[in-house]
Parts: C-alpha cells; structure tokens; sequence
C-alpha cells in the first residue's frame, strides 16, 4: 500500500481525536496523485472530499490498513501506523511546515535509511497554507527481500536480538 499522511513539524497527526489542519489544494493534490487508483479513507476523512465531483476512487472503510493492498492508497489521519509499516511500500508525506497542538504522533520513522529512502521533495502553496512540502519515501532496497536478522544487523542491531 501507498500512504498518505499530513503532519505538522513535530511529526504530529492528530489532537483530541481530530485532525490537526486541512487544506483545500491539498485534497485536490491527493486526488491528482490517486487518480485512476483506489484511495482507502476512514468516514471520517471522507468527509474532508464530499462535494468534490471527481473521486470514485474512494473507499471508505473503518479499516482501510487492513483494506488496502499493493499500489493502492491510503490517507491516514488520526491513527497509528507504525503496526502496518511491512505492508507500506512507499510513503507520502504532506508537512504543513507549522506546529499545531498534538497528541497523535506519525510513528515510522522514515529517516531511517535501512527501510526507507527519500526519494522526492516539493513546495506548493496550499489554500489555506503559504507553502506545504510533500516528502515522498520509497522502501529501502535493503528492507526488500532480506531476512529479518540481516535487515536487525544493516541497522546495527545483533542477529538474534
């Protein structure tokens, strides 16, 4: 599966249950990026799309993690994800380059270079935001393939621990 999160630049996702910020570009740019693709959302963030005519794409599950399989995507708003991170083959990040209040943070850690490789950054101005990066991760070519006690040692970790 492919997620999509938002985060702020504490790496937070969500306070009190609820999304930290949205933004209308960024919908759109989520929509441009999925097209032709099924995108996985939970019914509470597919509230964020009602009125936007061109996502039949959508799905909306309760669990859309365990809904999704490879290439398609998911956007991931008030969850933990860290559980999922196995099935995850690339990872596309939206940072609003601002500090909201947080109780929900992204929970895998993508500048670990022994599973993920940053692949692609741009600017956009959102809406509502002066400028949004989107950061795109893509799985390490170490992490594919290999079995468990290599990847623990290439992360410099013992075989057996």
């Amino acid at each position: 599966m492919i997620l999509i999160i938002a985060v702020d630049d504490n790496n937070g996702l969500a306070f009190n249950r609820r999304r930290q910020s949205q933004d209308r570009i960024l919908r759109e740019k989520i929509l441009n990026i999925c097209k032709g693709n099924r995108l996985w959302v939970t019914p509470y963030s597919a509230k964020q799309f009602d009125g936007m005519n061109y996502c039949p794409e959508l799905n909306v599950s309760d669990e859309p993690l365990q809904e999704a399989v490879n290439g398609e995507y998911v956007f991931a708003e008030n969850m933990l994800l860290h559980g999922f991170e196995k099935w995850i083959e690339k990872i596309i990040v939206f940072r609003w380059n601002r500090c909201y209040p947080s109780d929900l943070q992204f929970d895998i850690d993508v500048e670990n270079p022994a599973r993920w490789k940053h692949v692609q950054t741009e600017d956009f101005a959102g809406f509502s935001h002066d400028k949004i990066t989107m950061d795109v991760y893509e799985k390490s070519p170490s992490e594919e393939g290999l079995p468990p006690c290599i990847i623990r040692y290439s992360m410099g970790l013992h075989p057996t621990t």
